[in-house]
């Protein structure tokens, strides 16, 4: 796994500093969210599951102040990336009533907490959106646009939209890892089940790019072995859980590797890969120098570094969720989502491969 990045305190001062002053993009483009409970915003309230985070205290900072469906307590990752790329509202879930008319032009979030790449992944949630349902909406949002403005101009917002895609990281923690001796690791070792997930995983992307994905950008897991879930579960001795950290360090290498060869087999840069692990194990490594109290602690939940069970009225709640990494058991607060958006947005090639967002969108 890659090191973390050391940073004076003055130097992470000013990133902080930049993090709240960096310019929206000039026009506003239509924005399409994939993926898990990462970047869902809703999704997940209209089915019948218990992947869900519509009831407080998610939500607390908001600026309802009202649980959406979002698992942060505020603004989760496609929240402050259209903030960024000039969007005047982020893309409202596809399933969501409001979402109709002219709207649909604004692009849509079609992401569903629990799934993952493959089919079998969060099978305990029962009714979320897998992947490919995901994609067969996508294809739906085509015809609905289609008319409305017709399938030429339908076809160029697609094409000038930005897409977002963050999926993998259930794939082991529920699903591989689950529970001991689980289907798919009776079935592959981990390095074989990597590969497995890599192929299927491009299939997704090459399918995105025959709907008319232009734009597209990637995210790799996590440090799986690190969230304040898997520190209850399985650390004895209040460190990452080797084992998850190396899933994660096999993984995001062959996600770039993977994303290199698509884009040299198009013949141009259509994917961009985000080393979310490395911008995760920055203020893991070091809370403190990004103005967290800790890394290992949820600031919702129960039992272990809170990382036990659901996030709900009855948990432990934070005062000052600005000083925690992590909201509940498995998701960053919104403050870390601000720090993970800012490398996107200008991030070395340490952080993104090729290139960062800004340069990938003024291209």
């Amino acid at each position: 796994m890659a090191s973390s990045l050391y940073f004076n305190s003055f130097m992470i001062f000013g990133l902080a500093l930049a993090i709240l002053t960096v310019a929206p993009l000039a026009e506003a483009i239509a924005f399409f969210v994939f993926g898990d409970s990462l970047v869902d915003s809703g999704n997940n309230n209209y089915l019948a599951t218990t992947a869900r985070a519509d009831a407080p205290p998610y939500g607390i900072d908001y600026p309802t102040r009202r649980p959406t469906g979002r698992f942060s307590n505020g603004l989760n990752i496609p929240d402050i990336i259209s903030e960024q790329i000039g969007q005047s509202q982020p893309p409202f879930p596809y399933l969501s009533p409001v979402l109709k008319g002219h709207k649909l032009l604004n692009g849509a979030n079609f992401a569903s907490a629990g799934i993952g790449i493959l089919n079998d992944t969060g099978i305990q949630f029962l009714n979320i959106i897998r992947m490919f349902r995901q994609l067969d909406y996508f294809e739906e949002y085509h015809r609905r646009v289609s008319g409305l403005i017709g399938s030429q101009k339908t076809g160029e917002l697609v094409n000038k939209a930005l897409v977002l895609i963050t999926v993998g990281g259930n794939d082991f923690v529920n699903n591989y890892y689950l529970v001991p001796f689980s289907a798919r690791s009776r079935q592959f070792s981990l390095p074989d089940y990597v590969k497995y997930l890599i192929s299927e995983y491009r299939k997704l992307l090459m399918r995105l790019y025959n709907l008319g994905a232009r734009q597209v950008l990637v995210t790799g897991t996590g440090p799986l072995g690190c969230v304040p879930a898997e520190l209850a579960m399985r650390s004895t001795n209040g460190e990452c859980s080797e084992e998850l950290q190396r899933a994660a360090a096999l993984y995001n290498p062959q996600l770039v590797e993977m994303i290199k060869g698509l884009n040299s087999e198009i013949g141009e840069n259509v994917f961009i890969a985000a080393n979310t692990q490395q911008m995760h194990m920055d203020f893991i490594s070091d809370p403190q120098a990004y103005g967290f109290t800790t890394s290992k602690v949820a600031c919702c939940g129960q039992g272990p570094n809170n990382g036990l069970g659901l996030c709900t009225v009855l948990s432990n709640l934070c005062p000052d969720r600005d000083h925690y990494a992590f909201w509940d058991p498995f998701h960053p607060s919104e403050k870390a989502n601000r720090i993970i958006v800012q490398q996107i947005m200008s991030g070395s090639t340490q952080y993104m491969t090729p290139m960062n967002l800004t340069t990938f969108l003024a291209n």
